[in-house]
């Protein structure tokens, strides 16, 4: 590995801060902002699940659910609705620490609301397994505060809080059937002003079981015109529709009625998600699209008040209820701005891993570190004698599909000191694939590993697809590495099929195997990233990776 650069000046200060240095680096596969006043959904085309977001003094913050995937609680900034970057994360460590220490799929940070309140920023979620959760802070680009406890509990979820103008606070939440046996049902309870504990027992404002309203879920509350909003969706994650609640109480009782479906348009399951005003009183609504395999992604639509009911995106037949549109002119927010994407493309110049990355658990020492020498240093994990698959992997270095279509490479060099080390590049769902590095006697080989239903626990089935030589260096035990860098591909196209490649010049790649179908996780996208893992021994193996690219 070839040291790249020193960190001094201007570049060291530009190094420490990612988001700043990625702000600059416009996608190459998906951009929203079309450059002639419009936009195209979605706005972002990658698994920002159950979005919810805020406008504080021209700037809107939003955050999506995480899950298991740690740092949690993404704060994605915009300007302008549409151009957003990713600037922070509210959680660095999931409590309670002990179990999130392991990977846990699809259970964590479950469709989170954040809202400012006297100067404050919080954010809420249900954890379904362990209860009501609050972080704050008062700069959202700062450190937020250790997650608190606001409510311990089993099947609570996607909670919302609400501060009332007579000093009265309440929350609002769903409930998860697979751990309360409760579908469909949305509850209100008293809060303290601080947020930080309940001071009733649930109220049940809301069952839409009775009119149709199935899978209610995901509630926000709002307050106008007198009025109390409770925006939720219904009909399941793929198919569902939008839905409002209305009452003069915040206990109710509530009408119903939806505002956005699906229609004659090709936007499949539009719901969940923020009401947002501009400064000048436009209003907006942002949501998700389930896509499947990339997950769900956020859209942008157009919403108006009529009769104090909202309509979001364009009622055709003024029925009341809008279908979703796929481009339309970008909001008037009264400023311009440069055309940004979320970071994807990362050359590992920081002294801080940069924001597009997450483990599959709380980050642990020694996960990985960055370094002053232009690459991440990712060891290995050690894996159990139980092994099945990577599924039990907390280390793996990942991130979210940026696009249906798209190719990921990364330059890399690995270092063993025992067989079975192995690393490399890896697209990680309920099935996956990587192209792995692994030490075997005095050489390394490449081999292309898959597993088809690891979320069931099935083996790993494995292909040598090339050797390479091993260089002896002087060190513990005889530590060999590869004797060339290496080059590692994933191209992602057509109906996911995803080609591994690998290259030892950066120029000519060779595909390995057969194309892989990707497939989504538990609760979340298909995510492409890196890994490292070796058996027990005394010594750790690692890769460094130079950099990691996306490209069409």
């Amino acid at each position: 590995m070839k040291i790249k650069h020193l960190l001094i000046g201007a570049s060291a200060i530009l190094a420490t801060c990612p988001g700043l240095m990625a702000a600059d680096k416009v996608s190459e596969v998906w951009v929203a902002d079309m450059g002639n006043g419009k936009y195209r959904n979605p706005i972002i085309n990658a698994d920002y699940s159950d979005p919810d977001a805020i406008q504080v003094d021209g700037n809107y913050y939003m955050t999506a659910s995480s899950f298991c995937n740690l740092p949690g609680l993404p704060i994605l900034h915009s300007k302008d609705l549409v151009n957003w970057t990713i600037a922070n994360y509210a959680v660095k460590t999931l409590e309670p620490a002990d179990y999130f220490n392991s990977a846990r799929h699809g259970d964590g940070v479950w469709a989170p609301a954040i809202r400012h309140h006297d100067g404050v920023y919080y954010i809420y979620w249900g954890d379904p397994d362990h209860g009501v959760y609050m972080v704050k802070t008062t700069d959202p680009f700062g450190e937020w505060d250790a997650p608190v406890l606001v409510h311990e509990a089993k099947g609570i979820i996607d909670t919302c809080p609400f501060w009332d103008e007579d000093g009265k606070a309440y929350l609002v939440n769903g409930w998860a059937k697979s751990r309360s046996g409760l579908n469909a049902l949305i509850t209100v309870s008293e809060m303290s002003t601080d947020g930080t504990r309940l001071l009733s027992d649930p109220v049940a404002v809301y069952d839409g079981l009775q009119d149709g309203n199935h899978t209610i879920e995901g509630p926000k509350f709002y307050k106008r015109n007198g009025y109390y909003y409770i925006f939720a969706p219904a009909g399941s994650v793929a198919a569902g529709w939008q839905v409002v609640l209305r009452s003069k109480s915040p206990y109710g009782p509530y009408e119903a009625r939806t505002v956005m479906a699906q229609g004659n348009s090709d936007i499949n399951g539009p719901h969940q998600g923020a009401w947002v005003e501009t400064p000048g009183g436009e209003s907006w609504f942002l949501h998700f699209q389930d896509k499947g395999v990339i997950g769900r992604v956020v859209h942008l639509n157009p919403m108006e008040w009529i009769n104090d009911w909202p309509v979001i995106g364009i009622d055709k037949d003024g029925d009341g209820c809008g279908e979703p549109v796929s481009t339309y002119r970008k909001p008037d927010t009264g400023v311009k701005v440069l055309v940004q994407t979320p970071q994807e493309s990362d050359e590992f110049d920081s002294l801080t891993l940069g924001n597009q990355w997450q483990w599959f658990a709380n980050y642990q020492l020694p996960f990985g570190f960055a370094t002053p020498y232009g690459y991440y240093r990712l060891y290995g994990h050690t894996l159990s004698p139980e092994f099945v698959n990577m599924r039990e992997v907390p280390n793996l270095l990942t991130q979210k599909f940026p696009n249906d279509t798209f190719t990921a490479t990364a330059k890399v060099t690995v270092s063993a000191t025992q067989d079975g080390q192995q690393s490399g590049l890896i697209v990680m769902g309920r099935d996956y694939c990587r192209l792995t590095v692994e030490k075997i006697g005095d050489n390394f080989d490449i081999k292309l590993i898959e597993c088809k239903s690891a979320d069931k626990g099935k083996p790993e089935k494995s292909e040598t697809v090339a050797t390479i030589p091993a260089a002896r260096l002087n060190g513990e035990g005889g530590r060999a590495t590869a004797d060339v860098d290496l080059w590692l591909r994933v191209k992602v196209g057509k109906d996911y099929q995803c080609t591994f490649s690998y290259s030892l010049d950066g120029k000519k790649f060779i595909a390995c195997g057969t194309p892989f179908t990707a497939r989504q996780g538990h609760w979340i996208g298909a995510r492409v990233g890196l890994f490292s893992v070796q058996p027990a021994g005394k010594n750790r193996g690692w890769m460094d990776i130079d950099w990691f690219r996306i490209t069409k």
